[in-house]
């Protein structure tokens, strides 16, 4: 696939285009999108076509898309321990699953660049005050007053200097050792040792454990590249156009678009209308695109926005990010599937089992209770297998922190213990321990 020959970067400015904050200042706002404009892109066009090529292999069932991080990061928590721990989880959890499912693990991050969130109004009561909606950090500060909520175009600038920061980090993370297969495999057994659940998850740990014993044997011992390096990718919702057209660049050498941000891109429920902004931005850069699909979506416009975002059929270009919730995917999955089916898409199919399954306690924490979460992963892999198509991949709203967020797991979480260290300025999280146990479940069904 090409870049269109009547897209540019800006085209998407003269169509309607939502989720955007009031920003106050015109002036002010270009100068920083000026500035951004300027300043070296956080990732590379060679890094993205990679991604996106590992990509094509998992829509045909020989690798497999993890995809986890953050709901919203937040500036204050752009630390070296935090973006660590995250990392840390993300590379546990891909070790299980590549050795289950016998094929190579796609790892991208909700990370560096996920600082923009939408809303369903512009404006929130808060103690009784009106305020402008909370959209992320690279827009305004949560704090609970009005100067506070005003867009400040300067965050942008942030927000790009905390991306960039982050990827930093993760780059010297993933190439300097710390990802080496030995030391994941221990924090693994580590994990299961720690565990309520840990007998359950024994006798997989130690068949990895075996098979990287063989390994060792044989000659390839922990400096070799492929034990001691990682590839890790970023990805973030599409969401502030300006920031997004001020990061996007040219190829010098094999010619293009691509935004620069991220190598993955998804677009929301909210901004996917086939005539706005947001999908005629998307549809001239070349980076891999995810589409979250809710249950309200019209199966003949998920396929005229698939045509219009890639009309080359291009495999690696499209996943789809089906969010259902456990009671509904049965109902809204097979049908989605057999369209795709007929239609002959090349589109990757992902589960984020997080977003339609959030509930409200009585103390007025939002939370998401893991039986829920595995249930709804269950009957994707099962509604697949039923209708031939394949389950690629999972995306996941975590922390590597131990927060309390989500209910239940092995140490079964209670409402009442939501309190104890929440920590979220949006959506609940798994925490370590919980992503964890997702991942030896999730292995489990891979291992059918």
């Amino acid at each position: 696939m090409k870049t269109t020959n009547n897209w540019t970067k800006s085209s998407w400015r003269s169509l309607p285009v939502l989720q955007q904050p009031n920003w106050p200042d015109e002036n002010e706002l270009n100068n920083v999108l000026q500035t951004i404009s300027d300043l070296p892109p956080l990732v590379f066009a060679g890094e993205i076509r990679d991604l996106k090529n590992k990509l094509a292999k998992a829509v045909q069932g020989e690798a497999f898309l993890l995809q986890g991080g953050d709901c919203s990061e937040e500036f204050c928590r752009c630390t070296a321990p935090n973006i660590r721990d995250t990392l840390k989880v993300l590379l546990q959890m891909a070790v299980t699953l590549t050795y289950a499912g016998e094929k190579p693990v796609i790892k991208v991050g909700r990370i560096a660049g996920q600082y923009a969130k939408p809303r369903s109004s512009d404006t929130e009561m808060i103690n009784g005050v009106e305020l402008p909606s909370y959209r992320g950090d690279m827009c305004n500060s949560e704090e609970p007053d009005p100067a506070s909520r005003i867009p400040d175009p300067a965050r942008l600038l942030q927000g790009y200097n905390m991306s960039a920061a982050s990827l930093n980090l993760l780059r010297a993370f993933t190439r300097g050792g710390f990802g080496a297969l030995d030391k994941v495999q221990a924090w693994n057994q580590e994990f299961v040792k720690e565990s309520p659940m840990g007998q359950s998850y024994e006798r997989l740990a130690k068949q990895i454990s075996r098979a990287m014993k063989f390994m060792h044997n044989v000659g390839f011992n922990t400096n070799t590249p492929q034990l001691k390096e990682v590839e890790f990718y970023t990805s973030h919702e599409a969401l502030f156009l300006g920031y997004e057209e001020a990061l996007t660049r040219e190829d010098s050498l094999e010619g293009g678009w691509y935004d620069c941000s991220g190598h993955m891109l998804w677009i929301g429920d909210r901004t996917r209308q086939i005539d706005g902004a947001h999908i005629e931005f998307l549809r001239g850069v070349l980076n891999p695109l995810g589409m979250k699909v809710g249950p309200k979506h019209d199966i003949d416009d998920i396929l005229a926005i698939i045509d219009r975002l890639n009309p080359t059929n291009e495999a690696g270009r499209i996943t789809l990010i089906t969010r259902f919730g456990a009671k509904d995917i049965e109902k809204h999955l097979p049908p989605l599937l057999r369209a795709m089916k007929k239609e002959g898409k090349n589109v990757l199919w992902s589960c984020d089992p997080m977003h339609a399954n959030i509930r409200k306690t009585d103390a007025g924490h939002k939370t998401r209770s893991f039986d829920d979460i595995l249930s709804e992963l269950r009957q994707f892999f099962e509604l697949h297998w039923a209708e031939g198509t394949i389950p690629g991949g999972v995306h996941f709203e975590l922390t590597g922190a131990d927060v309390t967020e989500c209910t239940g797991g092995a140490r079964q979480l209670a409402d009442e213990q939501l309190g104890r260290n929440y920590l979220t300025t949006c959506d609940p999280r798994l925490n370590a321990e919980q992503s964890l146990e997702m991942a030896f479940q999730i292995a489990e069904m891979m291992k059918k």
